[in-house]
């Protein structure tokens, strides 16, 4: 019974995945994702970068970050002009709702009241934030149903019963404006929730949002990158397909690629293959804040992100079933098959050893370095947004802010944390270098992510 519901459940995800539509990045966009901490701290807009800086390596884009942790809708609405439009998009995505359905401890009537309120407060802000974006018809938006509060685990923490009911309301209110409004719509909300559910059948403790019950971990960043392309109609979109039949010599697919000199000699086959992508690469390191730290490869345990969107397959038809076969290339031992195994095709894509992963692999430390330098910015306009504009103190970065701020970070864990940062932040030419280098490792990036042909060789193991 088990299976049969995690089965169900995963097949309502991919369903649900499915049923959204989100035009793709074209070149040129500019693209801001807005929101609240999610976003903020999070890996799902860079991971969604990172496919396109790998799948359409021609196809250059621009995304930026404009989370802001702890906002609801109505600091968005206020820092739309100077935060997301400044930024001349042409395309802006946006989620809320996290902080909008509060953090109270309240039952029955109370809570259903509470949250009532919220969210009425939460539709007059984005009320507010509709006219805004509406001033851009030029403009592309995408509403985004924010990633789940989850109530179901069962790791140890407060649970706020109904939070995660009155977040789905706001989604609701998301998805309306969108069909109003013809803009683009896609749910995190549901299909992680539909995860959460699953898997808590035979693991009462898993969750996809942290111990806080609140913040992804960076498996459930890379679910939200799997969702925002599956969304986007991307699901099939092969980095390339490599068929060759040893009898005849000739090639028989190649699909986003280009394959020419193809040769088979003493049972030797080789080819130059000319891929059009490189392979989506896959961080291992697990990283981010917290003490249960998770990969972003741990997030393809949970989505069938290999099997959708990172193919790149190899066969070799016409092969002796049972023989053993060395494949290399460019000298570089990538693997023993056999020709049964050739024949119905393997996955390069998952082989950290070629070259073309290797390169894709420097395109993603790049990109790893370019959103490390960005969080660093994105902590002083937090402390500028969420701490000194309410105080009337925008801006002011002077030696007395310091001061101040150190005061107040006896009180404040989070302006703690960040102290640092504005220590350093506060001055303009660091700000200038810190955006320059980012576009420094951008312009890097769209350098190097060209694939190259390379030899492929498959030789017999005697």
């Amino acid at each position: 019974m088990k299976r049969l519901n995690l089965s169900i459940l995963l097949f309502q995800l991919v369903m649900l995945a499915s049923a959204q539509g989100v035009k793709p990045f074209q070149k040129g966009d500019r693209v801001v994702f807005t929101g609240n901490s999610i976003t903020d701290g999070g890996h799902y807009h860079s991971y969604i970068w990172l496919y396109y800086m790998t799948r359409f390596p021609d196809r250059r884009i621009d995304v930026f970050n404009a989370g802001i942790g702890g906002d609801v809708a109505r600091q968005i609405a206020e820092r739309l002009q100077t935060d997301v439009f400044s930024r001349k998009p042409t395309v802006v995505t946006l989620t809320f709702g996290m902080n909008d359905t509060g953090y109270q401890l309240l039952k029955g009537s109370k809570a259903d009241s509470a949250y009532q309120k919220a969210v009425t407060t939460a539709n007059q802000s984005f009320s507010q934030i509709t006219q805004e974006l509406n001033r851009y018809p030029q403009v592309r938006k995408v509403m985004i149903g924010s990633s789940p509060y989850d109530e179901t685990s069962k790791i140890n923490g407060l649970v706020l019963p109904g939070k995660n009911a009155a977040m789905l309301r706001i989604v609701e209110l998301q998805q309306k404006a969108a069909a109003s409004h013809q803009w683009d719509f896609v749910d995190f909300n549901r299909p992680m929730t539909a995860i959460n559910l699953a898997h808590q059948q035979q693991d009462s403790l898993f969750t996809l949002q942290g111990q806080d019950r609140i913040h992804p971990y960076n498996d459930g960043h890379m679910v939200m990158a799997y969702l925002f392309l599956k969304a986007q109609g991307l699901s099939g979109v092969k980095v390339a397909e490599i068929g060759i039949d040893a009898k005849s010599e000739k090639t028989i697919k190649q699909e986003n690629c280009r394959l020419s000199n193809i040769q088979a000699k003493k049972g030797i086959i080789s080819f130059n293959y000319q891929a059009f992508s490189l392979p989506y690469p896959v961080d291992t390191e697990p990283r981010g804040g917290g003490k249960q730290l998770r990969s972003q490869a741990d997030g393809l345990k949970w989505v069938p992100f290999t099997d959708e969107f990172n193919q790149e397959r190899l066969s070799i038809k016409n092969l002796p079933s049972k023989q053993q076969y060395r494949v290399k290339i460019d000298s570089v031992l990538i693997g023993t098959w056999t020709g049964q195994n050739l024949n119905e095709g393997v996955n390069l894509a998952t082989i950290p050893a070629t070259p073309q992963y290797q390169q894709a692999l420097a395109v993603m430390h790049l990109n790893e370095e370019r959103w490390s330098l960005e969080r660093r910015l994105r902590e002083y306009y937090w402390l500028q947004y969420s701490i000194l504009k309410p105080k009337g103190l925008m801006g002011r970065n002077g030696a007395d802010m310091v001061d101040s701020l150190t005061t107040y970070a006896r009180k404040d864990f989070f302006v703690g944390a960040t102290l640092n940062t504005f220590k350093t932040a506060r001055f303009e030419p660091v700000r200038i270098a810190w955006q320059r280098e980012i576009d420094v490792l951008t312009d890097e990036i769209y350098d190097i992510n060209k694939p190259i042909e390379h030899q492929i060789t498959i030789e017999p193991i005697p």
